[in-house]
């Protein structure tokens, strides 16, 4: 496979790396409070730029360029020490799927320009990676639904305008079966934020929302009643490829910045360093490949699991190897491990990956 860049895709970069050049600086990389603080000014700039949602509907204000623009995009950003994408192609692509023409109108604009900032509400703290016994209830009075529950780890709650919302509208129909998903404002009465201290001391990118009587109309859930799983797995698939993620990138550069460190010091290369290397490399192919499959127009279902696995990996190989070469005395290094243990959960948990592979992909019937 032939992955140089074509003459547009090449001044698409050229573009991209002279408007980092001079925007790039004034906002903070990831990693720390300022940076979830300031993210909704990048995604506008971005977007202004014409650097955001390249491979979205046009109709809605994307571009529908290739999904190799997106890796562009991921790649230089990286190479720039920019901060990455705001993290939102699994609701987009959920919401063109799952809602009608109505809903994708009225919502998809302001979600791919950065005028309305969004967050998922699907998790819960009794009720993570196995999301079909979730308990959050939406309970039909009149045109409205009335919400009743409890999310975690919930990614921007705190500046969000509107949450995709999964609920309980049928407690006696199978789990799968009796959820519902909504578009609920998250200014309202009966929400309560609380954030989320995470282990590296950022506050801002995860909160848990508390629901106590807040409303929904009717007409802003997404699909019928009960359809709910169908967009949880659409979503939760999408967010599990590694080529829309842009992970891969900022993985290899963490790893390139490590090893010069080493070698200017003149130290050995530590092994874990060594194993990182062959990791990040590893999942840039893998990407690649990837890329190349959605290039063909083909697309992946429990396959996504594979994806998450071999992420998880690699950002675990990453953070051993930042723990290796800056021990505890390098805050950001320090800070990248502590973060790499989350991905083992985010997104589901890797055990859960795991059953999804055995059972819908080797057939083994866990």
């Amino acid at each position: 496979m032939d992955f140089r860049d074509s003459a547009p895709e090449a001044e698409f970069r050229d573009r991209l790396r002279d408007w980092l050049s001079r925007n790039a600086s004034t906002f903070p990389a990831a990693g720390d409070d300022e940076y979830w603080t300031r993210q909704g000014e990048w995604h506008q700039a971005l977007y202004s730029a014409g650097f955001f949602g390249v491979s979205w509907p046009s109709q809605y204000g994307g571009q529908d360029l290739p999904p190799v623009y997106d890796v562009i995009v991921d790649e230089e950003l990286a190479r720039a020490g920019a901060p990455p994408r705001p993290s939102l192609g699994y609701l987009v692509v959920g919401l063109g799927r799952h809602a009608g023409a109505e809903l994708q109108q009225r919502f998809l604009p302001g979600m791919i320009d950065g005028t309305q900032r969004w967050c998922q509400g699907f998790s819960e703290p009794g009720a993570g990676s196995d999301l079909a016994s979730l308990t959050t209830t939406a309970t039909r009075d009149g045109d409205n639904y009335i919400i009743q529950g409890h999310k975690i780890w919930t990614s921007y709650s705190d500046v969000a305008d509107w949450c995709l919302l999964l609920a309980r509208t049928d407690k006696d129909a199978p789990r799968h079966r009796g959820i519902s998903a909504f578009i609920i404002s998250m200014h309202q009465p009966g929400i309560e934020q609380r954030p989320l201290r995470m282990i590296n001391g950022v506050t801002t990118e995860f909160g848990q929302v508390l629901f106590d009587g807040a409303t929904v109309p009717a007409s802003q859930m997404v699909g019928e009643p009960g359809e709910g799983w169908k967009l949880a797995m659409t979503v939760v698939g999408h967010e599990r490829e590694p080529s829309t993620l842009g992970y891969s990138a900022r993985y290899g550069k963490l790893v390139r910045q490590m090893a010069g460190r080493i070698d200017r010091a003149g130290m050995e290369i530590p092994e874990d360093l060594a194993w990182a290397a062959v990791q990040t490399e590893m999942l840039r192919l893998h990407v690649r490949r990837r890329l190349s499959e959605q290039l063909d127009g083909l697309s992946h279902g429990p396959e996504g699991s594979l994806d998450k696995l071999l992420m998880t990996w690699v950002e675990q190989s990453v953070g051993h190897a930042a723990l290796a070469v800056g021990g505890t005395d390098d805050p950001d290094l320090l800070s990248a491990y502590l973060y790499s243990r989350a991905q083992s959960v985010m997104g589901g948990t890797s055990q859960i990956q795991k059953n999804i592979i055995a059972g819908r992909i080797l057939g083994l019937g866990v």
